[in-house]
């Protein structure tokens, strides 16, 4: 009886760990939905956006190389030098939670960004667009360094949160609820 129950727990932490990937059933799921499925082997990440400013415009999440050189380059230049890059980009939806999942070229290192694109103009604005990370590093003026907004994927779904940054005062921070 007594080495029942210290496997027990582990078991427990080991499903309630593999039900944390899957999405709850009132979660909206926009991007590559179908490789962050239960029991997916694909290489994905399932991203929960938190503290967005509003439900202007339009949500951006991009992969990219993890070094510093080619994070946040040019889509463009990336794709042309045959480099990992890949970008989901959809409405911001009017409310509900807002989780989305993209699929990477493989397992491996790579460093991720979200915008929230409030204008719809498809380049960045440091007045009014937001900007998260993961790791949600303390963001100045300039970009994070690759390392700080790295995340390593395997086969199979990496779940976690981000953040969500908006320029005011002196720098970018989350938005402040009342």
């Amino acid at each position: 009886m007594t080495r029942f129950r210290f496997r027990f727990p582990a078991l427990a932490a080991a499903m309630l760990a593999s039900a944390a990937m899957v999405p709850s059933a009132r979660a909206a799921v926009y991007g590559d939905a179908p490789a962050c499925a239960a029991g997916s082997t694909t290489p994905a990440l399932l991203v929960w956006l938190d503290g967005l400013k509003d439900r202007k415009g339009r949500i951006r999440v991009e992969l990219f190389p993890s070094n510093d050189k080619d994070f946040l380059e040019d889509d463009f230049v990336l794709q042309k030098a045959g480099k990992d890059f890949r970008r989901i980009e959809f409405a911001a939806p009017a409310a509900g939670p807002v989780a989305v999942c993209i699929r990477a070229p493989r397992p491996g290192r790579y460093s991720f960004a979200m915008i929230h694109d409030r204008d719809g103009k498809h380049k960045f604005s440091f007045s009014s667009d937001g900007v998260g990370f993961p790791g949600n590093p303390k963001l100045g003026w300039s970009k994070p360094k690759s390392a700080k907004a790295a995340v390593t994927l395997g086969s199979g779904v990496t779940e976690m949160h981000v953040m969500m940054n908006y320029f005011h005062g002196l720098g970018f921070s989350p938005v402040k609820k009342d």
